[in-house]
């Protein structure tokens, strides 16, 4: 009986192991191409300077993927990325890329910095925050149509990576932190 459990295992084991690795809901292993235009000179999208060769991805639209000819509606936009080889400061920090929040009940989007390129002199207490607790900060804003760092857009910080989130209201030491860091993102003088 023994012989024939092993046997069966063998034969199985790799169809189950393919069954597996096959978890996109899409059906495939690679994601969605998604519609992107690459700038070809330097403009404001979503209130922010953009670079030249920055790309700016899109929501799925049908007869739409990959690259695009031209820009696409910004209501459609769900990242901003910029040129590996360039950043642009968000509150005086250098950041790489923007993304809309995936639940599109909540009104914001995610930075991510780059925090090798801030330079000491530059180091402040938002920026010491953020980056003790990784590279990613979720702000909550009042008008989706603004990404840039404006104050009076910035509702909130809803997370610090995944370490300090709102979403755990019941845990003072997350509130505490996010409220904090929202504190000293409203003390920064950069625009």
């Amino acid at each position: 009986m023994s012989i024939k459990i092993k046997f069966l295992s063998v034969v199985f084991l790799p169809l189950l192991t393919a069954c597996v690795g096959n978890m996109n809901p899409t059906g495939g292993n690679s994601s969605p191409d998604y519609p992107f235009f690459i700038t070809t000179q330097a403009q404001i999208v979503k209130n922010i300077a953009v670079p030249i060769g920055t790309k700016l991805v899109y929501q799925e639209q049908p007869f739409k993927q990959g690259k695009q000819d031209r820009l696409m509606s910004e209501t459609k936009l769900t990242a901003i990325e910029f040129p590996h080889d360039q950043t642009i400061l968000w509150g005086g920090v250098p950041i790489t890329s923007i993304n809309k929040f995936f639940n599109s009940e909540m009104h914001g989007y995610t930075v991510y910095a780059d925090f090798k390129r801030l330079p000491n002199t530059q180091k402040n207490r938002f920026n010491q925050l953020w980056q003790s607790c990784n590279d990613s900060l979720g702000i909550t804003v009042k008008n989706t149509d603004d990404w840039s760092f404006n104050k009076e857009n910035i509702a909130d910080i809803e997370s610090c990576s995944v370490n300090y989130q709102r979403y755990f209201k019941n845990n003072p030491k997350q509130q505490y932190f996010l409220d904090q860091l929202h504190q000293a993102l409203n003390q920064v003088n950069e625009s």
